[in-house]
């Protein structure tokens, strides 16, 4: 994969709400904070000029962390506009004449998959796609098969080491922070396997509902929309092997050999629930049975993980809106002072949102003549506000050629492996009340592995109301 940065940007459905949450301000930051100094051109077919173009940045900026008035005045005079149907040979022609001398593009599919075909084509005949690269953005496929054929399709013009697929989570800075915490302590290494680690829990919870989401997730549901893919990427960095070597894929490699081993889903490892209203949500179908929460059982086949029970929940309308990953440690085979221990006592808590802690569980003597003892958590690190939001670190990588936090082919089709078994109807569908963990069903799942980890949020946090 060759080092030098990319001579252009060009992104693909700049009329859309991606581009106006994310694309816009994250290219503001990558101007102000990385020196970002190359053509930006936006495609869309929305009837716009430039001058539009610029206004919805300035708009967008403003609703979206705030316009830095010099920072955006050199973005907008970075911007370029095309406006014209995807499947016109003049919308390629015309973008190739605002490339001008840009011969690296990084080209940004903002939007559906479904147009991936027909853009990357176009980008080829015009002679757009030689030397470029391309970042798509999940869903990829809506199961193996089809993120197969995908795959198929980006492969015509592009090569494998030229295409970057978009899991924000991946950007996040406390996701990254487990796979350094991990390797960076070596305190860790030595009880991180089964000899010393009981179960690992990893849960999503939104308190709130599908919202303006309900076409969208009526066709892809819980399991296609975060575990395929967020979940399992945060499994891939708890419980892989470090890296080795030099090679700048290790990482990668390491992922995808893990997920190689996660056993395919079987029915009776899953619980899935339907939080009550979802069908009055505008965009349902009548009657549909897209599961808004889902707890499930995974096993690894490995050596460090054999016979270690994984959970992972994941799911809206629940009683608070946080993602964490709880590891617990096992107990000595006999406890010396004659306590009743709780299971959970010894644990690693490593909070993703909306606040970014690591905890420690541990017990320590309660103060007296009495050998007894309570259950308190060391706080190892507390992030501040103001890190790097996901979108412009992401963005950036793909600026600068550097794969590592993009999800590569055989690591999306390790994924779908994982879940095709247990995909759309194959588990029933349970009902559950908005505020609770979901339906009673998912006691059973975890029974004596149990009891589930609730994340608790401070009433001082202020998480938002979308992810």
């Amino acid at each position: 994969m060759s080092d030098q940065r990319s001579d252009a940007i060009v992104f693909f459905g700049a009329s859309g709400d991606l581009a106006y949450k994310q694309i816009f301000p994250s290219l503001m930051r990558l101007v102000r904070d990385e020196g970002v100094n190359v053509p930006i051109v936006g495609v869309a077919k929305s009837g716009w000029t430039l001058e539009h173009l610029k206004n919805r940045a300035k708009d967008s900026l403003e609703q979206h962390g705030g316009a830095d008035p010099e920072a955006f005045q050199t973005l907008a005079n970075l911007l370029h506009y095309v406006d014209g149907d995807y499947n016109d040979p003049a919308t390629f022609a015309q973008l190739r004449q605002e490339l001008g001398d840009a011969q690296r593009p990084l080209h940004y599919l903002a939007i559906p998959p479904s147009l991936f075909a027909v853009v990357t084509e176009g980008l080829a005949k015009s002679g757009c796609a030689a030397n470029a690269r391309l970042v798509v953005e999940k869903p990829f496929g809506h199961n193996r098969a089809t993120a197969r054929e995908l795959s198929q399709v980006l492969h015509q013009y592009f090569p494998e080491e030229n295409i970057f697929r978009i899991d924000h989570y991946l950007g996040k800075e406390p996701v990254q922070n487990i796979l350094y915490t991990r390797f960076a302590n070596p305190i860790f290494e030595p009880i991180w396997n089964r000899a010393h680690v009981r179960s690992i829990q990893i849960t999503m919870a939104e308190k709130f509902g599908v919202q303006d989401r309900g076409k969208f997730y009526d066709e892809t549901g819980t399991i296609r929309d975060v575990v395929q893919n967020h979940m399992l990427q945060v499994l891939a960095n708890l419980t892989m092997d470090p890296p080795t070597g030099e090679d700048r894929e290790a990482i990668r490699d390491q992922k995808v050999n893990l997920l190689k081993a996660v056993r395919p889903l079987k029915p009776e490892q899953v619980v899935r629930g339907q939080y009550g209203g979802y069908h009055e949500v505008p965009g349902v179908k009548p009657g549909s049975t897209v599961e808004t929460f889902v707890a499930l059982q995974l096993t690894i086949d490995t050596w460090r993980w054999a016979d270690v029970p994984i959970y992972i929940r994941a799911g809206k309308e629940l009683p608070v809106t946080a993602s964490e990953v709880s590891v617990e440690f096992k107990r000595p085979p006999f406890e010396i002072f004659g306590e009743n221990v709780p299971r959970s006592s010894s644990h690693l808590r490593m909070r993703i949102s909306p606040d970014i802690t690591i905890g420690l569980g541990m017990r320590v003597k309660s103060p007296g003549e009495r050998m007894v003892g309570n259950d308190v958590e060391l706080i190892l690190s507390e992030h501040p506000e103001g890190e790097m939001p996901p979108y412009q670190r992401l963005l950036g990588d793909a600026f600068k050629a550097s794969g590592e936090l993009f999800a590569r082919e055989d690591f999306v089709d390790a994924q779908w492996r994982v879940v095709e078994p247990i995909l759309d109807d194959v588990t029933p569908l349970y009902k559950y009340e908005c505020g609770t963990w979901g339906p009673e069903e998912v006691e059973r799942l975890i029974g004596s592995d149990g009891p589930w980890i609730n994340p608790k949020v401070s009433t001082k946090s202020k998480p938002k109301s979308k992810p």
